[in-house]
């Protein structure tokens, strides 16, 4: 095997991920979240031999039971004899910047299964439910081999719906008791999910929720496939099977339909067009001394500026200096 120090370039790292090396995998990954060059330079060499995988993401608000799910999802799926890699993104803490990256030991029995492998990462203050090396993740994984990448989320509410823009699929993960049975069905997470789950049905009122994410979904137009609703107890495994069925036909209805390379030529777009933003952000804010920067944000505070003036101050300000 190659050692980690003789590597000197993208095409050896990539050759690593791609013949199922786990610590060159864990590494890359590593650059991805640490912002090392040498993370896109790898995704470089792979892009071609990516596309291959099922990308399922689950999402739901916090203690629904999405990791306990995922699970039985990947026992499931192992059963089945698929190979599966799965990302969970936890919540980083706002005080610390640390995260307890709870899903991973909630997942912990596939520590010694060659064909489950299980990367842990903390939001690190991103919106939308995912962290910012979450895509780039799902394409070593889909590179490496595997064949279903798991994206469970963080808890999410309403409008933290960026797993449709990284996954095939998109599971939905619901729970009786949270107050207000119909939440989840309120704009926004509704409208991203491909499967519905009711997890914890061995609860009272799951029926109830059931009943009203069908009503909700009767009101929606649905061209080619008509989200399922699926009771499950991730607990016991009840209902698993029939959720990844209803996964897999889902996936399967995209292909027959023509609408799978639609859908992830789609997030292709979205995700460069996300890159090329976050770029020219650094790119306008590194264009300004600290000190200056420190004088307009003073500037704002004291209502002596507008945003709108101040945006468009540093926009013309690089568009000026890229001019020159």
């Amino acid at each position: 095997m190659i050692k980690e120090k003789e590597v000197s370039n993208p095409n050896e790292w990539a050759e690593r991920v791609a013949g199922g090396d786990r610590r060159a995998l864990a590494r890359v990954i590593s650059f991805l979240e640490n912002d090392d060059d040498r993370g896109v330079a790898v995704l470089k060499e792979l892009y071609a031999r990516t596309g291959r995988a099922h990308v399922i993401g689950i999402t739901g608000p916090p203690g629904a039971g999405k990791s306990s799910l995922a699970d039985k999802i990947i026992r499931e799926l192992r059963s089945q004899g698929k190979t599966v890699g799965v990302v969970a993104v936890d919540p980083t803490s706002p005080f610390s910047g640390g995260a307890i990256l709870g899903d991973r030991v909630r997942m912990q029995g596939w520590t010694g299964d060659a064909g489950v492998y299980i990367r842990s990462m903390g939001t690190r203050g991103s919106l939308g439910g995912l962290a910012r090396a979450t895509y780039g993740t799902i394409q070593l994984l889909d590179a490496a081999g595997f064949d279903c990448v798991l994206v469970e989320t963080v808890g999410v509410g309403q409008s933290e719906v960026d797993i449709v823009r990284v996954a095939d699929t998109v599971v939905v993960v619901a729970v009786p008791g949270l107050g207000d049975d119909i939440q989840v069905s309120k704009a926004g997470i509704t409208e991203i999910g491909d499967v519905f789950a009711v997890n914890k049905a061995d609860l009272p009122g799951s029926e109830r929720v059931a009943t009203e994410l069908e009503l909700m979904l009767d009101l929606g137009s649905h061209p080619i496939w008509r989200p399922p609703v699926v009771l499950t107890v991730a607990a016991t495994g009840q209902g698993v099977s029939e959720l990844v069925q209803a996964v897999q036909q889902h996936y399967q209805t995209l292909q027959e339909e023509g609408k799978l390379a639609e859908r992830r030529l789609a997030r292709e777009k979205e995700a460069l067009l996300l890159r090329l933003v976050e770029r020219v952000r650094r790119e306008i804010l590194s264009s300004w001394a600290e000190r200056e920067l420190t004088e307009l944000w003073a500037a704002l505070s004291a209502r002596r500026l507008d945003p709108y003036t101040l945006e468009e101050k540093l926009y013309n300000a690089w568009k000026g200096a890229r001019d020159e």
